[in-house]
């Protein structure tokens, strides 16, 4: 080889080796999933957050990443895994539950956290205002005050007989004095007496079923809560054994067997989360952006479980329904 065109290739080799060294490595944003409940339990819901993320032109593995970590329904793990996720250095924090929240908001100040799901944020102090939220934390709320008192009334409709009402509750969760708050209210309108019974784990839901039968109790209202949430099927059945009609805050309660559910739409809140993430991404800060309310509502009754226990809806109420489980 002419040794003038060896010097001149090798001469253009390192000069592409050293152009190629200087060139800034593209940082792919990662996205931190702090959920209350297992793997399992979550997947369903985090899907639809993945499709609201790809429609904004955000997919996982190629320009965005995701890390998960799960309290299994246990709300003493959460500070660490948001401690954790800390020190991991992620860019956002996406945080189903007030507890989840809580725990996200406590450990970092300055990583962006999108919530989920969340009762009453300004009445726990997550938030300013849902218009100014202020801090580094927005999102979407739930309304756990309003809807208990909701779901209550909706209960009272289907089963119209229906006058001493057990209310499930977790005093562990931030929540519950809220949406134990909106049930009173409406059960003093509606002229029912309530009677409720905390649980704390899941060792507690035998003796609060044997307590709420023993006092002859007409029907279950169960309050929102992670813990609730992952011991579902366990609610479900210990309800149908106690042949009590029951209204439920999640829809997954209604699959699992449960009678009733009303509530806002979660995929339709994960969806709506992915927004919160993409302005974020793209600059924004989440004190400048209004925490949303919930638009789409669902009311689900299962009619084979109302078989089952022996309960007749109201029609007025299944004409309602936007789902009949048969």
């Amino acid at each position: 080889m002419n040794m003038k065109l060896f010097w001149l290739l090798t001469l253009l080799l390192l000069a592409a080796g050293t152009f190629a060294e200087a060139q800034p490595t593209t940082k792919i944003p990662r996205i931190a999933r702090l959920s209350p409940l297992s793997a399992s339990a979550d997947a369903p819901i985090f899907a639809a957050f993945r499709q609201g993320l790809r429609d904004h032109g955000w997919v996982e593995g190629q320009n965005i990443a995701i890390v998960h970590r799960f309290a299994e329904g246990k709300f003493d793990k959460l500070p660490e895994l948001a401690a954790e996720l800390v020190r991991l250095k992620v860019d956002i924090i996406i945080s189903g539950s007030t507890p989840g929240a809580v725990a996200a908001k406590n450990a970092t100040s300055t990583i962006p956290i999108v919530m989920v799901t969340t009762g009453d944020p300004v009445g726990t102090g997550l938030v300013s205002s849902l218009a100014r939220p202020g801090g580094n934390l927005t999102g979407v709320t739930a309304l756990g005050q309003e809807l208990s008192g909701k779901r209550l009334e909706l209960l009272k409709e289907a089963i119209p007989g229906a006058t001493r009402v057990a209310v499930l509750s977790n005093p562990a969760n931030p929540d519950t004095s809220f949406s134990v708050k909106g049930v009173e209210v409406a059960a003093q309108a509606l002229g029912m007496q309530l009677r409720v019974i905390e649980v704390r784990d899941a060792t507690g839901f035998d003796g609060a079923f044997r307590a709420i039968t023993g006092e002859r109790t007409q029907a279950l209202m169960v309050l929102t809560d992670p813990m609730f949430v992952t011991h579902r099927r366990s609610i479900v059945e210990l309800a149908g054994k106690s042949r009590l009609p029951a209204m439920y805050p999640i829809s997954e309660f209604a699959d699992a067997g449960g009678l009733m559910f009303y509530g806002a739409s979660l995929p339709d809140m994960y969806r709506r989360s992915a927004t919160y993430v993409d302005k974020i991404l793209k600059g924004a800060k989440p004190a400048d952006l209004p925490v949303e309310q919930p638009t789409k509502f669902e009311l689900i009754i299962n009619l084979k479980t109302a078989k089952e226990i022996g309960v007749t809806i109201s029609p007025n109420v299944l004409e309602r329904a936007d789902k009949v489980i048969k």
